[in-house]
């Protein structure tokens, strides 16, 4: 074939006599003049000027700066390069149609495409090196192509082309392109100003990027970037190298931040509140709060899903309008009718878009591109669905923090609001409803699917496609039935599964009192017996879900039998191979929605569940809520707004309050009406406090708190002692009265009757946030009698103590309480009971020393319960409570005058006390037993080679976080997990399984291969009788019976997998429990309570609902894979050629990603642990919490 740009029909291939303008190749040539001009400007400043960072700003980002329609200008570069592709394709197959090349008719549009890519490599490196006046040539050649390709449509119009040819109607786009990208880059001028204006504009890089921090910068790279997620292949690359750690990651924007939603979410949240205040029976909606906060990205990511469900269906397109031109070749014989020489240039042939479309080539090429594009728009509908969802997750951990922190405290002292249930809102309904936010599009995209499913298997199959739709649609109530019923069986097993929680709760918490009295047992059985009727539950939840996967899989099988047995016998025409397999591919597109179908009602119905609770909690009573008090009340709770919250931007096991006290407000700040008092720091007038029953705990409250003495209140065990302090600190509800305090005395230091402390270090816990001073710090250990227990210890005050301080004694963690109290630098103190768990010898050394010299010498406020009444005589002030109510106020000697009998009484007790005192100091002057603390990981036998470590080692070790530090160890994938967990159904089960499974691909690989034979006409003659009515029945009778088989063994499988699943979650958490609860004591010392629940609440959870449905999928998938792999390598050898670099390219992606993926996974889990163990902290620890406010 002769090769030249305009062809060698020189008859007309060089013809001007109509003008230059009149002949297309010049036209053609014309075009090439603004691609050439800019490859010829860029491709200098691209090779020259590569990497150079002069102009940048030197931060560790370089994609830190977006030009005006950023976006924009990338969505439209696509488009034009994906109008480039389809025009060189017009050009190539219509030159084929002739004897001679004319590369006129698709040169062009590959310098075009050429340049639009150049275009956008440079735009990105002008961009990044923000240096605009660099775009002018852009700006030039937007121009440029925009004036030929204009002149070129005209040329067209005049010839009076239509508009229904082709080439016609990609030269109008490209003009239409082209325009749009100059329009585009002259509002770069516009907002720039870096040319035509005197002042250009200077644009600073984003807050987030200025943050050396920050490493996540999805928002911040290029479309195509974020398209590609191509940022993060440092990321997965040195995953490979060295595992992630937190520092790896980095901080997140400051858009995805949990406090960003969080303000968020609160502010649709109180919008709601608003507009139900006037209605005492309904309740704020937290759905319409959701969609107000998060509704926008949600829209966004369900546009993606259409567009890619919509893309979904180019597949089965495509591949019938291959399979249908071979089917037409083998009819032909091979031959092809090629289209004759034209006579007159301007009769070149132009295609219309039908004809573009017939070719093999074509269609193969549409159906590459239309499979990216939809796996690109369905991977970012998930990836923003994803990101929702856990912005949603975070801005609702924030709320029911602070709600917490907030909450009355006679939610939790009534048993209205356990620990257990928190715990659930916080791991559980928190995941559900991120989960239901991940499948939310499925709602609005499955009729879409489902509707243009059945019209376009409609068209190929005709009415017989009906009849498989009906099977659909009537089996689709089923569908529905069994996702309710699912969702009753999950509410029905959650509720077992609290009950079980709680109990397990009430076990760990007690633990060595039941081994004490060797009750473990005992509770044990209590806890199996709940398990029993969680199973129970458990086993209709697996059997309705075993229902929905056979559904799931059986439904498709069925509705392609009835559509083919159909049109076998009610069509005339032979079922061809293209309909069938395009069919087939329809199918199997159907089952999407219908696989989704019960999982997203299951999860809607998880979501309703989910919010009930979480309404019910945010709207019970909170500290400083006045609904129950009356107008004339003291004390009042300002607005949520003014105080935005408690709620950690990082997880800091060493530092667990100081970003509690230091870098927030606190959510609540109890004001009251301040009266000047002559001295008097606190004032009770006419109090009636309650605890929430509706009855007075405390009557006729009318003390008085003098400034800068020491005020002791005593009485008989529950005679509302403690009851009056939370009183006086807001934590009981004020039926009538007044709680006045002085203005300037309003910082308060609290240590409670039950002590309560972080997980965290002795020095931690006793400075609790405040700024670290030694001196003040080496008094307060000294006079609480702390440091030769300090010296004990591994570390010193540097020694993580356990959860709730479980490692310490009683008197030590009384002790610690009462230093966090006098280490304050507060006015007020209020020390309850702090005698309680010490020994007469430190009771007596911590009133001399603490109370006595250290707060004495401060002139601070100090309220004290106590009942050692042989330190009365120190008292400057003295309440004595009974029944609720004050019996007597005053000082000693004022009650010696006024009620003797009282006094004799506590001289009495005060003179037993004192000989108790004498004999105890006579017996045992000199030997004050100090228990040996230490924690369990650090043993008598290891500390000198503890003592001995290298001292960088240890500044390392301080410098990294706690979770990085147990990421730096990559653990193995856990096969031996994975056989326990298969072993743990019973080996029969398991048997069973792999058989059915086995037989079920069997099966369906039988059928698709039955129905290649039933459409091939030269195939199937040979395997039934010649004789038409023979052949038809028998065709259907064999894809019936093997259609029927695949039906029954869908159900066998389902119903194995389940089972098995079951069984082993039966058998896993009875060894866990008996395992836990016979462990030894050392192990609760050293195991925070959090993490011993997570195990018996969210990865129980994961075992028995989460584990056999994904074990299915796995199992399915994966033999799906390799049946196909094994059929066309079969049928078509030489696919095995193109396997090879295919598979070694997938190993090694997967190679990088899995490695990654399993890092990220176990960070997130390490992570969830100390949110949960803080929470709970948080919970037990409210009144000491809210005090230091």
């Amino acid at each position: 074939m002769d090769l030249a740009f305009c062809g060698n029909d020189n008859r007309f291939a060089y013809n001007i006599s109509g003008g230059l303008i009149r002949n297309v190749c010049f036209l053609d040539a014309l075009n090439l003049v603004p691609h050439v001009f800019l490859l010829f400007i860029t491709f200098p400043i691209l090779f020259i000027g590569w990497g150079s960072q002069s102009s940048k700003v030197q931060i560790h980002h370089n994609t830190w700066l977006h030009f005006p329609g950023h976006n924009l200008r990338w969505i439209l570069t696509f488009t034009l390069l994906f109008v480039h592709v389809c025009e060189i394709g017009e050009g190539i197959v219509s030159d084929g149609k002739l004897n001679t090349c004319h590369l006129h008719l698709f040169l062009p549009a590959v310098m075009g495409f050429v340049a639009a890519t150049t275009s956008i490599v440079y735009y990105h490196n002008i961009e990044t090196s923000n240096f605009p006046k660099l775009l002018l040539a852009l700006f030039v050649y937007w121009i440029m192509a925009f004036i030929t390709k204009t002149i070129k449509l005209v040329k067209y119009c005049q010839d009076g082309i239509q508009f229904t040819l082709l080439r016609v109607c990609i030269t109008g786009i490209m003009v239409v392109l082209y325009g749009l990208l100059m329009a585009v880059e002259i509002n770069v001028i516009r907002v720039r100003k870096y040319v035509f204006f005197t002042n250009p504009q200077k644009v600073k890089p984003p807050e987030d990027l200025q943050d050396l921090g920050v490493r996540f910068l999805q928002p911040f790279v290029n479309l195509l970037s974020k398209g590609t997620y191509w940022w993060m292949n440092t990321l997965i690359i040195s995953a490979h190298r060295k595992p992630i750690d937190l520092k790896a990651i980095g901080k997140l924007p400051i858009a995805m931040r949990a406090l960003t939603n969080y303000v968020c979410l609160k502010d649709a949240y109180e919008e709601q509140k608003k507009k139900v205040a006037d209605h005492p029976n309904r309740v704020p909606s937290i759905w319409l709060a959701m969609y107000h906060a998060f509704g926008r990205p949600i829209l966004l990511s369900s546009t993606f899903r259409y567009l890619a469900d919509l893309l979904g269906f180019a597949g089965p397109l495509c591949i019938s309008g291959i399979v249908q031109s071979f089917s037409d070749e083998m009819e032909q014989n091979g031959s092809l009718n090629s289209t004759s020489l034209p006579t007159n240039y301007t009769t070149d042939p132009f295609l219309s878009s039908k004809d573009f479309l017939k070719n093999n080539y074509v269609l193969a090429v549409l159906l590459f591109l239309a499979l990216i594009l939809q796996r690109t728009f369905l991977q970012a509908s998930y990836y923003v669905t994803i990101e929702t969802g856990i912005n949603l997750r975070g801005a609702l951990l924030a709320m029911i923090y602070n709600k917490i922190l907030r909450l009355s405290t006679s939610n939790l002292s009534m048993g209205e609001m356990t620990l257990g249930q928190i715990n659930n809102l916080v791991a559980i309904e928190t995941n559900q409803l991120m989960w239901f936010l991940f499948l939310c599009p499925n709602l609005w995209a499955m009729p879409v699917q489902i509707i243009m499913g059945v019209i376009l298997l409609f068209n190929l199959l005709g009415h017989s496609a009906l009849v498989g739709a009906a099977v659909i649609v009537l089996l689709a109530p089923i569908q529905y039935f069994i996702a309710t019923k699912l969702a009753e069986a999950q509410k029905s097993t959650l509720d077992y599964s609290t009950e079980r929680l709680k109990k397990t709760n009430e076990i760990l918490k007690g633990i060595k009192l039941l081994k004490l009295y060797a009750w473990e047992h005992i509770f044990c059985r209590s806890v199996e017996d709940t398990r029993m009727k969680e199973l129970t539950s458990l086993k209709t939840f697996a059997l309705y879900t075993s229902l929905s996967i056979f559904m799931n899989a059986a439904i498709p099988i069925a509705a392609v039998l009835a559509t083919f047995v159909t049109y076998a016998y009610t069509e005339d025409k032979q079922l061809t191979t293209a309909q069938a397999f395009a069919s087939l591919s329809l199918f199997h597109i159907l089952v999407t929605p219908l696989f989704l179908l019960s999982t997203v009602v299951r999860f809607a119905v998880k979501a309703i569940i989910s919010v009930q609770k979480l309404n019910e909690f945010l709207i019970s009573d909170e500290i400083g809520d006045d609904s129950w008090r009356p107008e004339e009340s003291a004390l009042t709770c300002e607005p949520c707004e003014k105080h935005p919250g408690l709620y950690p931007k990082t997880i800091n096991r060493k530092q667990p309050l100081r970003y509690q006290l230091d870098s927030y407000e606190p959510p609540l700040r109890m004001s009251s009406r301040h009266m000047e008092v002559d001295d008097y720091a606190i004032k009770v007038t006419n109090g009636y406090f309650s605890w929430g029953s509706g009855l007075a705990t405390l009557s006729n409250i009318d003390i008085r708190i003098p400034t800068g003495q020491m005020t002791m209140i005593v009485g008989q065990v529950g005679c509302g002692k403690s009851s009056l302090l939370l009183a006086m600190l807001g934590e009981m509800q004020t039926l009538e009265g007044k709680v006045h305090w002085s203005r300037n005395r309003y910082s308060v230091a609290y240590a409670a009757q039950k002590p309560w402390l972080l997980n965290a270090t002795v020095e931690e816990n006793i400075t609790f946030g405040s700024p670290f001073n030694k001196q003040r710090y080496k008094a307060v250990t000294e006079a609480c009698s702390l440091q030769p227990d300090i010296d004990l210890l591994p570390f010193g005050d540097q020694t993580e103590i356990g959860e709730r301080g479980i490692n310490l004694s009683g008197g030590q963690r009384q002790r610690i309480c009462v230093a966090r109290a006098l280490y304050q630098n507060t006015n007020i103190v209020f020390l309850d009971d702090p005698f309680s768990a010490l020994d007469i010898h430190l009771s007596d050394h911590l009133m001399q020393e603490g109370i006595l010299k250290f707060l004495k010498d401060d002139k601070r406020t100090l309220i004290l319960v106590t009942h050692k009444l042989q330190y009365l005589p120190h008292a400057d002030w003295i309440i004595a409570m009974k029944d609720g109510t004050v019996l007597r106020e005053g000082t000693l000697k004022d009650i010696q005058t006024n009620d003797v009998e009282l006094y004799e009484h506590w001289k009495t007790l005060m003179n037993r006390q004192d000989q108790e005192l004498e004999k105890d100091m006579e017996a045992d002057q000199t030997t004050l037993e100090r228990k040996t603390l230490r924690r369990a990981m650090y043993p008598r036998e290891s500390k000198a080679q503890l003592e001995d470590e290298d001292e960088e080692e240890e500044e390392d070790e301080d410098e990294d976080d706690n979770m990085s530090t147990v990421m730096r160890l990559r653990t193995k994938m856990p096969w031996k997990t994975c056989w326990l967990y298969l072993t743990s159904g019973g080996f029969l089960l398991l048997s069973l399984m792999i058989f059915s499974k086995l037989l079920k691909h069997s099966v369906i690989v039988a059928i698709d291969y039955w129905l290649a034979q039933w459409t091939s006409m030269d195939e199937y003659q040979t395997l039934c009788s010649t004789e038409e009515p023979t052949r038809k029945t028998c065709n259907v009778a064999v894809f019936s019976i093997l259609s029927g088989a695949g039906i029954v063994l869908c159900l066998v499988t389902s119903l194995t997998v389940e089972w098995m699943g079951l069984t082993a979650a039966k058998n896993l958490h009875h060894d866990l429990l008996n395992k836990i609860i016979l462990g030894p004591i050392r192990f609760f010392d050293t195991t925070p309570l959090g993490l011993i629940l997570n195990r018996f609440s969210a990865d129980t959870n994961i075992i028995d609902q989460h584990i056999p449905p994904t074990l299915e999928s796995l199992s399915r998938s994966t033999l799906l894979c390799l049946s196909a792999i094994g059929m066309i390598s079969y049928t078509t050898p030489l696919f095995v050629v193109a396997l090879a670099p295919l598979g070694i390219a997938f190993y090694f992606i997967q190679k990088y990603f899995r490695v990654a993926s399993k890092d990220l996974q176990e960070l997130d889990d390490s992570t969830q642990l100390p949110l949960l163990c803080h929470f709970s902290e948080t919970a037990e620890g409210l009144t000491t919490i809210r005090a230091f406010r």
